[in-house]
């Protein structure tokens, strides 16, 4: 037997061998791993850039949402500040808008620990409180 006589009967048995494989219950798959190796060789580029961009959306979406979060604290100083100021009344309404600020700046600070967080604390707390006194007197609008 030569040399080329075996090379074209085990390149003809690998590649039965492979589809075999396949189709075996065997969960191997040959001829999807040869494709992932040449789609990855053909696509490098553009997946490495895909994966920058990905990156920089990511850093943006970030960005946009600790504006946000910040936005809400704003939101909750404002209405502290308008509370110690003592001269603004307020309705059930206005706290239940600025109990929802807390909400939602609260709930984004314990799902971002990376987040500066404990910048309105004494705020919230005031704001908490003041709100239960009033429920208690029922006395809104004459803050």
């Amino acid at each position: 037997m030569s040399i080329q006589e075996i090379v074209a009967s085990s390149g003809g048995a690998l590649l039965i061998l492979m589809t075999l494989v396949q189709i075996a219950p065997i969960k191997v798959n040959p001829w999807s791993a040869i494709g992932k190796m040449i789609g990855k060789a053909l696509n490098g580029d553009v997946i490495a850039k895909l994966n920058e961009v990905q990156g920089r959306l990511d850093e943006h979406i970030r960005i946009d949402d600790e504006r946000n979060a910040d936005a809400h604290r704003v939101q909750i100083l404002r209405f502290n500040r308008e509370l110690l100021q003592d001269n603004i009344p307020h309705t059930q309404e206005d706290f239940i808008e600025a109990l929802s600020e807390i909400d939602f700046y609260e709930r984004y600070c314990k799902e971002h620990p990376e987040y500066e967080n404990n910048r309105a604390v004494l705020a919230i707390q005031n704001i908490e409180r003041v709100y239960s006194e009033m429920l208690e007197r029922h006395n809104f609008g004459n803050a």
